[in-house]
């Protein structure tokens, strides 16, 4: 078996799940942000007559797309939200301010290894970076089986395995790679499918990069994804897990996939998922030149204290261009923490840039990034459908935090190895 048939296999108190096997097995975390929890919330206590919640203990909320409320009703959805945790003995609620929902909670360590978490969140699958089966789950099936009874079903998934190797060319980062599998796989190339992201590309990538594929797995259609975990994984587990006292789920030997896909990162150049779709991800020449009103390294998938540094390091000796607004989102309190403490929140703002709290950022334009009708945005952001960020017509374009910076240098979509 591997990781995520071992792990289910445990949790539902079976020896062996093949592909295909429907169980029920218990849920070890619950994690919502601000948004679902209050959906949620709603059908628990409209739609479930005298339910009780089991563990309370195994619920997390996490305040991070109204992270400063602007209006009254988004101010009294949060305020519903913290009476019911207060009301049925929910601690682990994480106010404005925290940061993306997922690293909020990986800083927490309200997790470990050989886990079961969930999340009405599509990109719940982050987890499986770190010997974890993490899945996105309906709000109904969350308020049902989770809180009441912390069990969750699943049908095991079949796996297709995505092996990395070679060596990267320069300017070309994680995002890039995973941006591109988005692309060759396409929106529907994994449906329901659990993907491991393997190779000696992958091996040596830290955990904190190793994050970004598989919580990028829903974006071809995937169950979940994951990673065989390795000493790297073990280190950032007793670093970052509240518990020490866990077991590393690994693959068996010979473990079997549905189908192997072969990736040479040597051939890949610096890529941005173009609108309308995740889907549409060309080489970043094919979109250079045109021009952007906004830019941000922030939501889930960026605003990292890895790409706050090298945000910096772009702008140590250059200003963000006059016609552009640089938006720089920490993903958490740690990351804005240690990019207080390195000085790089100076750096950024003596060439333009403007802090935002630790937040989702821009994501559904909640609080920040909204576009007008005939504005660009390039960032690090996870989706860029139409209307998800101010205007349907407006126009979002996804890409690496080398490629934010070089368009926010120049004021149009820049190739990065032009300018860094």
């Amino acid at each position: 078996m591997n990781v995520i048939e071992k792990i289910l296999a445990k949790a539902s108190g079976n020896k062996e799940v093949r592909p295909g096997d429907v169980v029920v097995a218990n849920v070890d975390l619950m994690v919502m942000h601000d948004l679902s929890s209050n959906f949620v919330m709603k059908v628990f206590e409209n739609e479930m007559e005298n339910a009780r919640i089991k563990d309370p203990s195994r619920i997390t909320f996490a305040f991070d797309h109204n992270f400063a409320p602007a209006t009254q009703q988004a101010a009294e959805a949060l305020a519903a939200v913290r009476k019911f945790a207060a009301k049925h003995g929910i601690r682990n609620v994480f106010d404005c301010g925290c940061g993306s929902v997922h690293h909020a909670i990986i800083e927490s360590g309200l997790w470990k290894p050989g886990q079961i978490i969930i999340g009405c969140d599509s990109h719940t699958p982050i987890y499986g970076a770190l010997g974890v089966f993490a899945t996105g789950v309906g709000n109904n099936s969350m308020a049902a089986l989770g809180f009441q009874y912390s069990l969750g079903w699943f049908r095991l998934p079949e796996t297709i395995q995505v092996f990395f190797h070679g060596e990267t060319g320069p300017s070309v980062t994680p995002r890039d790679i995973s941006q591109y599998l988005v692309g060759k796989l396409g929106e529907d190339g994994a449906v329901y499918k659990a993907i491991e992201y393997a190779g000696p590309y992958m091996q040596a990538l830290p955990v904190e990069d190793r994050m970004l594929f598989p919580l990028m797995s829903i974006d071809v259609g995937g169950k979940c994804g994951f990673i065989n975990p390795d000493d790297k994984t073990i280190a950032f587990a007793k670093s970052f897990s509240g518990s020490k006292d866990f077991e590393m789920p690994v693959n068996d030997p010979g473990t079997s996939y549905k189908e192997v896909l072969d990736i040479d990162v040597g051939t890949i150049e610096p890529q941005v998922a173009c609108p309308p779709t995740v889907g549409n991800v060309k080489p970043v020449q094919e979109a250079a030149g045109i021009p952007v009103n906004i830019a941000e390294v922030g939501g889930s998938t960026g605003g990292r204290i890895e790409d706050i540094r090298i945000l910096a390091r772009c702008f140590a000796n250059r200003k963000v261009h006059p016609d552009v607004r640089l938006q720089v989102v920490p993903v958490s309190r740690g990351t804005y923490s240690a990019a207080l403490r390195e000085g790089l929140f100076q750096i950024l703002h003596d060439a333009g840039a403007n802090i935002f709290p630790p937040s989702a950022g821009s994501n559904q334009a909640f609080n920040m990034g909204a576009m007008a009708e005939d504005e660009v945005m390039i960032s690090t952001q996870a989706r860029n459908f139409p209307g998800r960020n101010g205007h349907p017509k407006a126009r979002h374009y996804l890409g690496s935090t080398l490629t934010v910076a070089a368009s926010a240098i120049k004021g149009c979509i820049t190739d990065p190895r032009s300018v860094t």
